[in-house]
Parts: C-alpha cells; structure tokens; sequence
C-alpha cells in the first residue's frame, strides 16, 4: 500500500470521528471497508500521535489546542455544507461588500458566491481567495501576516488589523463548536480574537455552523447563538436556543440534511 492511501484512510478516520463523536473498530471497518486488524492499526498509530483515544473498544477524538487538519474537515458533513452554502448565497446580494472568515464551511460558501457580480471581499483564508478567483468584477483583499501552512489561512494581530481597516455589510464566519447552552466555542483564544475582529467590521454577522459541531466540548468560548444576526445550520435548535435567538432578533436558518 502506499504511503498516501495510509495517510487518506486515516484522514477518513478522523474525519469520522470528528462527525460521529465516537466509533468502535467495527464501526469504522464497515465505513472504510476495511478489516478489523487494519482499522486497530490505524487507531493504535493516531493513539500514539494523540490525535485519538481508545477506551472500552470505542475511538472517539482526543480533546485538542487545534482543529483537525483542513483536509479531513472537507469531509465531515460536506453535503450539509453545501446546503448553508446556497442559504448563504440568496443572502448576499450583487455588489456586497462582504468578509469571510477562515474554514471548510466558509470556503464552500465563497464557491457559490463566486456567482455574485461585483463583490468586495476582505479576507484571511486563501481557500476563500481561490474560490473567488473567477467571480465576475470581484475585488479582492487578503489579510497579511504569517500563514498557517496546514490551513492555508492568516490568524495573527496583523490580520486583525486588517479586518479593522473596513467597513463591510455583511461578515461570514464559522466557529469550533457549539455547547448545548448555545455558547459559542472554539479551540483557542487565536481563533476567537480572529472571529471577533471578522464580525466586528460588518452590519450583519452571519455564523455557519455544522451539526457536527453541536454539542461539542471546547475550552475558549466567545458569546452564544443569539448575539449574532444570522445562524445558518443544519443542526435542529432546541427550543430554548431558538426563543433566545428570536428574543434578541437573531434570524435562524435550518438548512435540510441530506437523507
């Protein structure tokens, strides 16, 4: 086998896991199609890198400082994804000005906004650059600073700086997780200060958030659901979420998920 299929099947692991919360090995051989000795091998292997804990036959994520890498996260909930995509995209109009954070859930949304004529966009992810390098009569600017290689984007006080230099209508940003109080959480100060200077410049600050990420424990947290202007996910709110949302005039939008 080479070595980059090792590599993909255990991105697919963690992807998985990150999905699914947790997996037995017999779980993920079924997904995988894979056998049981293959599957313990990899688990052992992402043990030993402290990316995963196994426990009573049962792998789930170890708690991290960071996100998973940006290539396993393309696959977690991508048809979801797709689906706060388009929501995303019947709320900008042509000729927005519009900022966009960093993450698999942002970067498809610049897909499809590469359809809009004439945007302004401000931005610290270059998979959102790239995705927008044919949108007819868009401009384009990229925060500076040192890129995180893994992720392909810009978190730094020069990107912050950035962010504060425009005044933009609407900002789009995604998040680490989600509690079931709906505070809003993420896996280091770095990336809170960094959502906050996005949100910051824009009148209406829009978060997308995957179901995935519901109900997941992280250790920064930064505001809750409610303190946005719009919440687009495909995750189903209580009703506690959504009469606090409602009462301080956060629009939800529940996306369909795939069958």
């Amino acid at each position: 086998m080479k070595r980059s299929d090792l590599d993909i099947r255990r991105d697919q692991i963690v992807a998985l896991l990150a999905e699914n919360g947790s997996l037995s090995a017999q779980e993920l051989c079924q997904r995988l199609k894979v056998s049981v000795q293959t599957i313990r091998a990899d688990l052992r292997d992402l043990d030993e890198a402290s990316l995963v804990q196994r426990r009573n036959g049962v792998a789930r994520l170890r708690q991290q400082a960071e996100n998973i890498g940006y290539l396993p996260r393309l696959t977690v909930s991508h048809s979801e994804k797709h689906q706060i995509a388009q929501a995303i995209q019947h709320l900008v109009p042509h000729g927005a000005r519009v900022a966009l954070g960093t993450g698999t859930t942002v970067a498809q949304c610049a897909r499809l906004l590469a359809t809009r004529q004439d945007l302004l966009v401000a931005t610290n992810s270059l998979h959102a650059v790239m995705a927008l390098q044919h949108a007819p009569g868009a401009r384009v600017e990229m925060a500076g600073g040192s890129v995180r290689l893994r992720d392909l984007d810009v978190i730094s006080p020069a990107s912050i700086e950035f962010f504060a230099r425009y005044r933009m209508e609407q900002a789009i940003f995604s998040c680490g997780g989600v509690s079931q109080s709906g505070a809003v959480l993420d896996y280091n100060t770095e990336e809170i200060t960094a959502r906050q200077a996005i949100a910051a410049c824009a009148k209406q600050k829009i978060l997308v958030v995957d179901s995935a990420k519901f109900d997941r424990d992280l250790p920064c947290q930064m505001q809750h659901l409610w303190d946005y202007d719009v919440v687009v996910t495909g995750a189903e709110l209580s009703e506690s979420l959504r009469k606090k949302c409602a009462a301080s005039g956060c629009r939800t939008i529940q996306v369909a998920l795939p069958q």
